[in-house]
């Protein structure tokens, strides 16, 4: 936009100019003539350069805007995130309608590469696994579960707890009667769980992958229902 203004500008500029010498005293002398043409040609010459480094400017001006807004686009994450579980892949994709916070926090979350290395610390067949405790990291098996980011996620309880159903775990209503979410655990419906609609948030949905989470709900466990084998969440990227 800004190159079309400045054309049509200076086009007038131009236009004015010839504009102006053509109305001039025609009773002028030979020698006044040609200095006037010799200062107009070079008023003209000198519009011309700078027409020309102006449009340079500005056609360079366009790509260093053009570049900045792909370079935008392509740093946009995805509302569809990759679990990459020793196991295999996890597809989830994101609700931002019915839950924007834990959405926004997730995604926070896996940009910072915080889920690096966590585990599967919980799993109950026909039920459900949970993961995303910094806690599991270690070799300490006993604080599994009690970990977070030092932060709690407002409630946003919407979703239904379906099987492939994605949400977050929160401590018990005696000591959070708001129903704040952790900051950072979450877990996967593997099986009826229904009694826990309008109690947790629900936040997204498994779209491939629910196989692998089902072969998670398998594997061995300890007493606490912490697999003996960990099974450890690799990373957990967005899809492109």
């Amino acid at each position: 936009m800004r190159l079309t203004v400045f054309k049509l500008t200076a086009l007038s500029v131009l236009s004015l100019g010839i504009f102006l010498y053509g109305c001039g005293d025609k009773k002028t002398n030979t020698d006044t003539q040609k200095k006037d043409n010799t200062t107009q040609n070079q008023t003209q010459t000198e519009q011309t350069t700078q027409q020309q480094d102006n449009v340079k400017k500005d056609t360079m001006q366009t790509k260093t805007d053009t570049s900045k807004t792909t370079d935008k686009k392509d740093s946009k994450e995805s509302n569809t995130v990759i679990l990459k579980t020793s196991m295999g892949d996890i597809e989830i994709e994101l609700n931002e309608k019915d839950a924007p916070q834990h959405v926004a926090n997730f995604k926070k979350l896996v940009k910072s590469g915080f889920y690096k290395g966590t585990t599967f610390h919980r799993v109950i067949p026909g039920f459900m696994i949970q993961a995303g405790d910094p806690n599991s990291k270690d070799a300490d098996r006993s604080n599994d579960g009690q970990g977070g980011p030092g932060y709690t996620t407002p409630a946003e309880i919407k979703g239904k707890h379906e099987k492939g159903s994605v949400a977050a775990a929160r401590l018990g209503d005696q000591v959070n009667p708001k129903k704040e979410s952790s900051g950072s655990q979450f877990y996967i419906v593997t099986g009826e769980a229904s009694h826990l609609d309008g109690q947790y948030s629900v936040f997204g949905k498994i779209t491939k992958g629910m196989d692998i989470a089902l072969k998670i709900e398998k594997v061995k466990r300890d007493a606490r229902d912490n697999p003996e084998e960990k099974v450890v969440i690799k990373e957990v990227i967005f899809k492109k």
